[in-house]
């Protein structure tokens, strides 16, 4: 069977990565025996990194940066081939003997970082302003701001060491459960004398059922994704509960404030100025709440429904096959630069992609990185819809993030997450921009323009509300102690409610869909960062319809830059300033301005008066 096969092209049914680049030709034990060699070496410093001349920092960090790309190799091998499959054995098996060996190799080098925060600020400075350490410089700046947060040796040792049978081993238990979630959607036969039967799908294949522009199939397949998430939430929530519980006992140990103060510290940025993004967010909710009263007349219904959010106002929606919907990205990328184009084209044309929903394949979308001598690799669970093409788009945007960033090394590769969106975002609006463009037909630009405003509202809006339902957990956890099922979704009610008002029915059957959400589990907090980097986003491509083909150089450099710089110097390089308190209100009104445009089109296609 062929590509051009039509049911193969619609499932992206053979677009699958190739994983083996990742170890070079060689066994896995073999690079993680390297990386054993790299640790003897690094280890002869214990003891005398407050004594290091400017040299010896460069050569011990060199090394260093060698050993994390050896191990980034080998660990993103494992954790990738389960991403695909976490029903076997052996992915689990394999990814679990990567992670202690790497734990184990990381607990003899926990010495460096401890004594690096101890030595005098002047002579750190003076030490980071000698030429030849450029490559890490930003990075051992950061490392510096731990100081007040940082335990004994033997407490890091045993705290590192512990943490694969710990918080590593309950969010591999999550992301397995999670995986196996099915969903059975009826079916009718069409004859009366027979029975319904089933099929079975998916989670992700029965929350895109959501969209569909039929309520009783939205209704039906909402029900049968609350059936889905049933078996095995009490432990789900368990796990959500210890870890809650065992972020509250690290976040006491480590002396953070708060049990969000962690995340900000890695974002870098201060739990202020969190707040206020947090808040300015919250006080602007009925931005969200005036889309879903406009998307209910439109509907024809006196309110919407949970399951009602996503309908695509599209009175039909045709399935997109892949080399369509790739294609569609491509040109759009290639309209603003053809240099994005061409190195998007490598993810497609050099398998760099996994794109095929599967059984026990991770839920969701994502890019991994790697490491900067190796190209990143895309996750995807493609259902054949346009919001399939607009997800592309966005994790091709952090792809070409990592291909830009990766001269700048190991150490200043990533940015925090708090800027992690921007070339997503961006990426995902061109492409949304590009099919606005070629739709002449007014009904289909009001369904365009509406899943613009969903997608602004889904990742600004709701994801603060999820950070408020996680504010809540982790707060009673800590001040009450453990959760019930029923208790997260009082909790998880509340925060939807809060966020939709009286525009939206929070129906009995949503009380549960907060647990097969992966961020709450493997990344406590993360989930702000969407709505920061939404804004930020946005901001930056308002510059570039401001001021056209000259504002590309500075957004390549921007991507270029990686993490080198703290967040609002490279706000800079795009005219940002991430420290003025209104930007955030700035970016909230072009999402404002977002659902004005809606009800504009909508006016013009003479679906309101």
């Amino acid at each position: 069977m062929t590509l051009d096969t039509p049911d193969l092209d619609l499932t992206a049914g053979d677009v699958r990565w190739d994983l083996e680049p990742l170890l070079g030709g060689q066994e896995i034990d073999a690079v993680l025996d390297t990386a054993d060699e790299l640790v003897n070496e690094l280890e002869a410093s214990r003891g005398r990194v407050s004594d290091f001349s400017g040299a010896d920092l460069a050569t011990y960090m060199e090394r260093s940066a060698r050993l994390q790309e050896v191990l980034g190799r080998a660990g993103n091998y494992a954790s990738l081939r389960f991403s695909v499959d976490t029903a076997d054995p052996a992915n689990g098996a394999l990814m679990q003997r990567v992670q202690e060996r790497a734990t184990a190799l990381a607990t003899r080098l926990l010495f460096f970082e401890l004594e690096w925060v101890e030595v005098d600020d002047a002579a750190a400075d003076a030490l980071l302003a000698q030429p030849g350490l450029e490559f890490c410089e930003h990075y051992l700046r950061s490392l510096r701001r731990y100081r007040a947060h940082v335990l004994t040796e033997p407490e890091e040792r045993m705290g590192t060491e512990k943490d694969v049978t710990g918080v590593s081993a309950w969010v591999r238990l999550f992301s397995e459960l999670s995986s196996d979630i099915t969903v059975d959607l009826p079916t009718s036969s069409g004859d009366r004398d027979q029975v319904d039967e089933t099929s079975t799908i998916t989670l992700m294949e029965g929350l895109s059922r959501l969209s569909d522009p039929d309520r009783a199939v939205r209704q039906t397949a909402a029900q049968a994704v609350t059936n889905g998430l049933q078996p095995g939430i009490r432990t789900r929530a368990y796990i959500f509960n210890t870890i809650a519980a065992d972020k509250a006992t690290e976040d006491r140990l480590r002396a953070y404030p708060s049990w969000v103060s962690s995340r900000n510290l890695a974002n870098e940025a201060s739990d202020e100025s969190v707040q206020a993004l947090v808040d300015a967010v919250v006080d602007r909710y009925e931005i969200a709440r005036r889309w879903y009263r406009l998307k209910a007349r439109l509907l024809g219904v006196d309110q919407l429904a949970d399951y009602d959010r996503m309908a695509s106002l599209a009175t039909s929606e045709a399935p997109i096959g892949w080399k369509e919907g790739s294609q569609l990205v491509i040109d759009s990328y290639r309209s603003f630069s053809p240099q994005l184009a061409d190195t998007a084209q490598r993810f497609i044309s050099e398998g760099w992609i996994d794109a095929p929903t599967a059984p026990g394949k991770r839920p969701g979308a994502f890019c991994a990185y790697t490491v900067p001598e190796h190209h990143p690799y895309v996750l995807l669970n493609w259902t054949g819809q346009r919001r399939d093409v607009l997800t592309l788009a966005h994790e091709l945007g952090h792809g070409l993030h990592a291909m830009l960033s990766r001269p700048q090394g190991i150490y200043h590769q990533f940015t925090p997450l708090t800027l992690a969106e921007t070339a997503s975002v961006f990426g995902e609006t061109v492409t949304f921009e590009r099919l606005l463009e070629t739709t002449d037909d007014p009904t289909e630009r009001l369904a365009l323009l509406a899943e613009a405003v969903e997608g602004s509202i889904a990742t600004v809006f709701r994801q603060v509300a999820m950070n408020r339902f996680e504010h809540a957990v982790h707060t009673e956890r800590r001040e009450v102690g453990e959760l019930s099922v029923e208790r997260f979704g009082d909790l998880w009610t509340t925060s939807q409610t809060d966020f939709m008002g009286d525009a939206v029915e929070v129906t009995d059957n949503y009380r549960s869909w907060w647990s097969y959400v992966p961020h709450f589990i493997g990344s406590p907090g993360y989930v702000y960062a969407y709505a920061y980097g939404q804004l930020l986003a946005l901001s930056v491509y308002q510059r570039y319809r401001e001021q056209g083909e000259s504002f590309i150089p500075r957004y390549l450099e921007l991507l270029s830059s990686g993490g080198s710089m703290p967040p609002h110097e490279l706000g800079k390089i795009v005219d940002c300033d991430l420290e003025d308190p209104t930007f955030w209100s700035s970016g909230l009104d072009l999402v404002d301005e977002q659902v004005t445009a809606a009800e504009e089109a909508a006016i013009a296609c003479g679906r309101l008066d």
